[in-house]
């Protein structure tokens, strides 16, 4: 067996299908290629029609399958659909990944309560849904699967200045670890993959100068990270193989963010 070979029979997804909700996004969307690149016919979701088209072009472009179905995270009847349709259309599901997020940076005092509840709803129920949906399937069909959440440093440690996306990340932490625990005996894994500092269109409007100079101090890569850089993990624990014993798994990726003390 050459080195190909042998990677490919680790890491290889091929006749697997991934549904990424949030795919639309930079970071999810790294992700997505990163799944096709390694054999899967992703499923790419979200709202937005054009970031959709530009990122299925570039996978198709590289050798890989995908299309776009429309949905919104926090529904849970629009995510039935979507995974009935992706069941008729490609025959079922293995991998899913929960990636819808949004976030603010208002004053903890300025919080009002829409803001709250737009927060917790796509960041925490969107969550919560996609796993009862998917979830459900992949328990019920016998034969296993991987659920990779996108939490978040600020799940592990409490960050200043987005102290409602920082709530829901935790939530979503401990919500993916005790899912673990449940659905262990039916070998469906469930991890979280914790982004460090990434910039994205969800988070740029916080980065103001002063934050990215605590940032660059705290880290020891002395960088942001590039969404690319998230593929490997991804990869990695979508894979029947490589990943098969790794479930209720925080992986950190951060450039030693979480490493620092002082």
């Amino acid at each position: 067996m050459n080195s190909s070979d042998y990677l490919s029979s680790l890491f290889g997804l091929r006749g697997k299908v991934a549904v990424v909700i949030g795919g639309t996004g930079e970071l999810c969307g790294a992700m997505a290629e990163g799944l096709a690149g390694a054999g899967a016919e992703v499923v790419l979701v979200g709202r937005n029609v054009e970031k959709a088209a530009a990122r299925i072009e570039t996978i198709t472009a590289l050798g890989g399958k995908a299309w776009f179905h429309a949905a919104e995270a926090t529904s849970k009847s629009e995510l039935e659909a979507l995974r009935d349709t992706v069941v008729q259309r490609s025959g079922g599901i293995d991998i899913v990944i929960n990636g819808a997020g949004v976030n603010s940076a208002t004053p903890f005092f300025d919080i009002s309560e829409d803001e709250f509840d737009r927060i917790v709803n796509v960041n925490l129920k969107g969550v919560l849904f996609g796993c009862q949906v998917f979830g459900r399937y992949l328990v019920d069909r016998g034969q296993g699967g991987s659920i990779i959440n996108l939490g978040s440093m600020s799940g592990v440690v409490p960050l200043s200045r987005v102290f409602t996306y920082s709530a829901t990340k935790g939530a979503v932490h401990n919500l993916s670890l005790n899912l673990a625990r449940e659905w262990a005996p039916h070998r469906v894994r469930v991890n979280v993959i914790v982004p460090g500092f990434f910039p994205a269109e969800q988070n740029r409007k916080v980065l103001t100068p002063d934050r990215v100079t605590s940032i660059m101090g705290h880290t020891p890569m002395k960088r942001f990270g590039e969404a690319r850089e998230l593929i490997g993990a991804t990869v990695l624990l979508a894979s029947e193989a490589a990943g098969s014993f790794i479930t209720g798994e925080e992986l950190i990726v951060d450039g030693g963010y979480h490493a620092m003390t002082i």
